[in-house]
């Protein structure tokens, strides 16, 4: 079945655009589109989403009412997964987003509008349980950490580095392994080797493994 996804941007020439463009795919149903947070949470309300795709900064402040609504459908609906779209590429916006719990939460740069097979799958990834990070996140976290004094960062090695960025794109270890031609195996000894430099708790579950890197990394 297609995922029913709503749409809540405050611009009309990208809220028409972005319904447009995820109109051409198949496996995704735009059921509406609004234009600011009371609106949206009115919308899902009534319409019950798989997802809710919304821009970060809305009416009626123009602060961070994406992350307001995300906040919010934890406890009004907690299976309505929420993508967040900035053009902020501020660490501390991505960690607001996970504060409460990173399953069926995504955050990407409003530029990935133009990929939309990145989109899709932040969409799928969120409708299924998942999280995911955008890239230029997680790059600017490893290398703020990689320059603080005795970082365990600066001790991991490429390969670990590019299994750590793919991880917290939310992306489990089969995908992994295809992304980087590794073997299934291999990828999952890369984690534990990089839970282990971290000092962080394993964890079998994808979002549980987003949530835990991305506030390593955070920490100051």
């Amino acid at each position: 079945m297609a995922i029913r996804t709503v749409i809540a941007e405050d611009n009309l020439l990208v809220r028409a655009g972005l319904t447009r463009l995820l109109e051409t795919q198949a496996d995704i149903d735009v059921v509406a589109a609004c234009g600011d947070l009371a609106a949206l949470l009115a919308t899902v309300d009534a319409e019950s989403p798989d997802v809710v795709v919304t821009d970060i900064r809305m009416p009626p402040d123009g602060r961070d009412e994406g992350l307001q609504a995300a906040d919010r459908l934890r406890d009004t609906h907690p299976r309505t997964g929420v993508v967040v779209l900035s053009q902020y590429a501020e660490p501390r916006y991505a960690v607001a987003l996970f504060e409460r719990g990173s399953a069926r939460r995504a955050y990407l740069l409003k530029e990935r509008i133009e990929d939309i097979a990145q989109l899709r799958g932040a969409i799928q990834t969120v409708a299924d349980g998942g999280s995911a990070v955008d890239p230029k996140i997680v790059d600017a976290l490893v290398l703020a950490r990689a320059r603080t004094e005795r970082s365990p960062i600066a001790d991991m090695t490429p390969r670990e580095c590019d299994v750590l960025r793919e991880m917290a794109e939310g992306k489990n270890n089969a995908a992994i392994a295809a992304e980087l031609f590794l073997a299934e195996r291999s990828v999952e000894k890369v984690i534990h080797s990089i839970f282990s430099k971290l000092g962080i708790a394993w964890a079998e579950s994808t979002h549980k493994r987003v949530k835990a890197v991305l506030l390593y990394l955070a920490e100051q």
